[in-house]
């Protein structure tokens, strides 16, 4: 497969250069990455055998924590070492000079496989996915495209096979935008009828939802508007999958303020959805930021995960970030949150409903070849914590070259479940840039868990994982003007 897709890429590149008008951009970027990770086995025990705990859980002789029927003990216990080799290659293309002004070809598509033996590295099918791909006219005011492309906007970026058209007022700054076609699953290139994103079985759709929206834009002096509707429907039911609308604000009102905020109104559920709003002054030696936030998530009519009723939580959050002296800029950012009522009760447990994040660092560069970087996190909310913290050096002993080290560790208190994680990573990379044109990058890291459980069934992931990158780009010199004959012979004339 690997060899058929090169030859494909090949046959696309030798086609761009046809007409003498033409060119093209090419980029491909392949990475490989070795890693290995402890199974896990299930096994079982007549109920007989098992050994009941104080607390109404039960061990199984040889120690592992066991969930019991009436007639056995069922649990998990160390597996085998699984090794994988995921490589991932990826080409973006873009071709213009097709005998129509205005008219331009863009692929954006990626190969992955697993080249271990003992198992199928998720993410690895199917092996020839295409991220986008689209034929574009632009000409004067106006803007077309049609094949796969992506959206983006307040009410996220969503994938789209279909076309969409734009039309904008340079003058008044206006934009209006409408597109329509068959829609690709939330976060994913696949559509949700595919076999790779089933986790429902019965409750996935047996057809592809059907997408409508537009987009309104204007742009003014010190002001920017933007509106967004977009609808799915099921075309083997008509009824809705969803519908909502959005609204976002950007205002200037002094040379170094800025006030942006915004919205989404879930049409189907009859709800407000997530929302923001926040105010930023800029300074000379110090950027500061002060707003608010709701998250309610969003959830397709199709999944039974709306019926859960979800509710949101409200966040306030500051942040600066500041450069006292030339070559250090530090940063820190604090929010603090607090979930809605559930409108349920847990008498027996006492959960917390809000809680807390920060996080800070620093960037020095004490000389042009040297950068280094730490951070601190801290964050304490309902059920869990974590508290780490990071660090990163870079050398560039010469413009092709890049050299850099990386340590960070990670502690995580998991308060509502079995056992406390301790994670650290450590690692190097290099990477080498001979030409604009190709680029090589070499990582070796070591990642090692520690986990705080009582049972027989703690397990070892420590790991090392290598990762190896080429970026080739190709492409011709056709929209690149060149510099006149007497500066490039070093004379004049």
């Amino acid at each position: 497969m690997s060899r058929v897709v090169t030859l494909l890429m090949a046959g696309l590149v030798c086609q761009v250069g046809i007409l003498p008008a033409q060119g093209y951009r090419l980029r491909l970027d392949t990475r490989m990455q070795g890693v290995s990770w402890r199974g896990l086995t299930s096994d079982s025990v007549p109920i007989g055998e098992a050994i009941a705990q104080p607390n109404g859980g039960f061990l199984t002789s040889d120690g592992h924590a066991a969930t019991c029927d009436e007639r056995f003990c069922h649990f998990f216990r160390t597996g085998n070492s699984l090794r994988g080799v995921p490589v991932v290659s990826q080409a973006d293309l873009t071709a213009w000079g097709f005998g129509v002004s205005g008219l331009r070809l863009r692929v954006n598509a990626r190969y992955t496989t697993d080249l271990g033996e003992a198992t199928q590295f998720p993410g690895t099918e199917p092996e020839v996915q295409l991220v986008e791909g689209y034929l574009e006219y632009a000409r004067n005011q106006f803007t077309v495209q049609a094949g796969r492309q992506y959206l983006p906007g307040r009410l996220g970026a969503y994938g789209l096979d279909g076309a969409r058209a734009g039309w904008r007022q340079g003058v008044t700054g206006f934009e209006a935008v409408a597109y329509g076609g068959w829609g690709l699953a939330r976060g994913s290139v696949l559509p949700v009828t595919s076999a790779e994103l089933n986790p429902l079985d019965d409750f996935q759709p047996r057809d592809r939802q059907i997408v409508a929206g537009a987009q309104l834009r204007w742009s003014g002096r010190g002001i920017d508007l933007s509106s967004e509707y977009r609808r799915e429907v099921d075309p083997a039911t008509d009824f809705f999958v969803s519908e909502r609308v959005a609204g976002s604000l950007a205002i200037r009102p002094l040379d170094r303020v800025t006030i942006t905020g915004g919205g989404i109104y879930d049409l189907a559920f009859g709800q407000w959805g997530t929302a923001d709003a926040a105010v930023t002054w800029m300074a000379p030696l110090a950027t500061v930021s002060v707003g608010g936030r709701r998250y309610r998530p969003f959830f397709d009519l199709w999944t039974i995960w709306g019926a859960f009723s979800p509710v949101p939580f409200h966040a306030y959050h500051g942040s600066v970030t500041t450069s006292p002296l030339p070559g250090l800029v530090l940063r820190a950012r604090g929010e603090r949150y607090e979930f809605e009522a559930t409108e349920t009760s847990t008498p027996l447990v006492d959960v917390k409903n809000s809680g807390w994040r920060f996080e800070g660092g620093a960037t020095w560069q004490p000389v042009s070849a040297w950068t280094v970087g730490v951070g601190h996190q801290v964050e304490v909310g309902p059920g869990a914590q974590s508290r780490g913290v990071d660090g990163r050096v870079d050398w560039r002993p010469g413009e092709p070259f890049t050299l850099g080290v990386h340590a960070a560790s990670v502690r995580r208190p998991l308060e509502l479940r079995f056992s406390d994680a301790q994670l650290t990573i450590y690692g190097a990379d290099a990477e080498w840039q001979p030409n604009p044109r190709w680029r090589l990058g070499l990582g070796l890291t070591r990642i090692e868990e520690e986990r705080n459980r009582p049972d027989a069934g703690a397990l070892d992931w420590n790991q090392m994982r290598f990762v190896a990158r080429v970026t080739l780009f190709h492409g011709t010199e056709v929209d690149r003007p060149r510099l006149p004959r007497a500066i490039r012979s070093g004379g004049t004339r």
